[in-house]
């Protein structure tokens, strides 16, 4: 399989992330981000779109704590849970307003087929508004399924997995009850996704469009 790595400079490397809900991010490129911020010096803009105050406040005290001491910016919306296409307008002016904040070099946002409507209409806004970047896109375990076939991989050492988990499973109390919600599922498909990629874990995503620089 080949193995490519992400540009290095002297600048920070800068990331978007893009969840609909509180826990999507930490879920779909959780473990991905724990190794950025080890490895790399980073701007991040954390946006996460529909929460409640009460999953806002989970929001909020996971993404500082999971991002660290890389630099960030987090933005927390409260468009309502389950309606996102029924908003699309304001959404979309949401975005529009964020395109002029931030020039991303690498962005996470959901899959495309996902078949939670939420999280269709935030990756179909982040192609309608990012058209020249690099966009990976992060899958989410649910009880619709819709779990594609990635074609990138990030491998995940087990002591990553392992803080990625508790992160997870710490953070985001209002989810508990939730059948799908347990570390299980969440281990499940990283060891799943390592067998795709020859290793022991990994986290997957879609990659739509890339230029490959022959020099």
């Amino acid at each position: 399989m080949l193995t490519f790595s992400l540009p290095k400079s002297a600048s920070p490397l800068k990331v978007l992330g893009l969840g609909a809900h509180s826990d999507d991010l930490e879920i779909g490129c959780g473990g991905t981000v724990l190794r950025l911020v080890a490895e790399r010096q980073l701007d991040v803009h954390w946006v996460v779109w529909g929460c409640s105050a009460v999953r806002a406040e989970e929001a909020r005290r996971s993404a500082e704590t999971l991002l660290g001491t890389a630099t960030h910016h987090i933005c927390i919306h409260d468009f309502r849970d389950g309606f996102f296409p029924y908003v699309g307008e304001r959404i979309k002016e949401a975005f529009e307003e964020l395109k002029g904040s931030v020039s991303p070099d690498l962005i996470f946002t959901h899959a495309r087929d996902d078949l939670h409507q939420d999280h269709r209409l935030i990756n179909e806004l982040t192609w309608n508004t990012f058209r020249d970047h690099l966009i990976l896109e992060y899958e989410i375990p649910k009880y619709d399924g819709g779990l594609a076939s990635p074609n990138v991989f990030v491998p995940l050492d087990a002591s990553v997995v392992g803080q990625k988990l508790s992160h997870v499973m710490s953070f985001f109390s209002t989810q508990r009850d939730k059948r799908w919600f347990t570390e299980e599922t969440f281990r499940g498909l990283l060891r799943l996704r390592g067998v795709e990629a020859g290793v022991h874990y990994a986290e997957a995503f879609e990659l739509r469009k890339g230029i490959v620089a022959l020099q």
